[in-house]
């Protein structure tokens, strides 16, 4: 039998297709330019070119890519963009405890605004304690009889974090009474870490500020709370976390930088606290234009109103970012996300030239800020 033949028909009989305009013609003809490339295996052999594959592909793979050549932006500007990292949700559990280290040792980042949990959980393993494999399937009531918490899919120690708890708060004990900052208290307690791993130990060691804007909502704060109790007790001053300094010193990093950018790593506190040092900036007289460069990476979705999901265009109309600003958003899980950016940005080495911020404190006034 001879094999058949397939013919592709110009015009099907019977069928009476519209006519386009010539103009409607270029149109379309123009928008059928830039095609959709696939993604050839056969090319890739790092994260970097996997990244570059992805901004030619579509979906959220194209946002993947798009947000890693966002952050080149930011890392060439000969402006030299100070960059905030907005971290928020079980980073750590997730497995990016040294992804986000290396971040911040590489020079990607020049201020850290995080959740008091990933702070925590990062502390938690510079003592030796451990993010064990765990299943969503787990006997919650069980676990709970073995004192061990359960992330998702991850296993955690109470009785470790009752040890690590009572440590910050002894730690608490050794400090001058008074009110702290949370960049302040957390700047002490990198100090005392040895482990290079460390996400606080490395931020402390280059003088990266980190701001915990909910640091009370976390381990830490129960710590500190079990210190304030003691000091009740015995009728004596002890550490306070003063929150609103926190928006004093961030705003003034925003206010002393010749332009600022943002990454952010999820939602929370973390990134409407970033923003909003952006809106603060009036305080010291001055309109910034909001952020020149900005992504996320998320799976919060914009349309149920919450802050976590909402776009960076919508920050715009806040002035949080600029209007000519460029961004990008990719609705993907950070375990999956962000390894994926960060590696391709570090692949390119494009942050290498960047200098590091010096901030010279006197509390609570930052008075200066200037690369070395």
């Amino acid at each position: 039998m001879a094999k058949a033949k397939f013919r592709l028909i110009d015009k099907p009989k019977g069928y009476n297709f519209p006519t386009l305009s010539s103009e409607q013609q270029a149109e379309k003809s123009r928008l059928f330019e830039n095609k959709v490339k696939q993604i050839d295996l056969e090319r890739i052999n790092s994260i970097e070119d996997l990244v570059g594959a992805y901004a030619g592909a579509s979906i959220q793979a194209r946002n993947v890519g798009r947000c890693a050549e966002v952050v080149d932006l930011m890392m060439t500007d000969k402006d030299r963009p100070t960059v905030f990292l907005g971290l928020a949700g079980p980073l750590i559990a997730a497995g990016l405890r040294k992804v986000i280290r290396d971040m911040i040792e590489q020079k990607m980042v020049d201020v850290v605004v995080s959740t008091g949990a990933i702070i925590y959980q990062d502390f938690y393993q510079v003592h030796g304690f451990a993010h064990a494999v765990g299943t969503p399937d787990a006997d919650d009531r069980h676990l709970r009889d073995l004192y061990i918490d359960r992330i998702y899919d991850t296993y955690v120690d109470e009785e470790d974090f009752w040890r690590l708890d009572c440590s910050i708060g002894a730690f608490a004990d050794e400090l001058q009474p008074g009110r702290y900052s949370s960049r302040e208290f957390l700047q002490k307690l990198g100090e005392t870490i040895d482990d290079p791993n460390s996400i606080l130990g490395t931020a402390a060691r280059h003088g990266v500020p980190v701001f915990s804007p909910a640091l009370n909502d976390s381990s830490i704060g129960i710590g500190l709370t079990e210190h304030y109790h003691r000091c009740v007790q015995e009728g004596k001053e002890g550490v306070v976390i003063d929150s609103i300094r926190d928006n004093y010193e961030l705003t003034q990093v925003v206010v002393k930088s010749p332009c600022t950018s943002a990454i952010y790593v999820a939602g929370g506190v973390p990134k409407n606290f970033i923003n909003d040092s952006v809106v603060m900036a009036y305080i010291f007289g001055m309109d910034t234009g909001g952020h020149r460069y900005a992504i996320q990476v998320t799976t919060d979705s914009p349309h149920w109103g919450g802050l976590s999901g909402s776009t960076l265009s919508e920050a715009t109309s806040w002035g949080k970012v600029s209007k000519k600003a460029t961004h990008c958003m990719a609705f993907v899980e950070p375990s999956v996300s962000l390894p994926l950016i960060a590696g391709s940005a570090l692949e390119k080495g494009t942050c290498k030239k960047r200098k590091r911020i010096a901030y010279e404190w006197e509390t609570p006034i930052l008075k200066s800020l200037k690369t070395m």
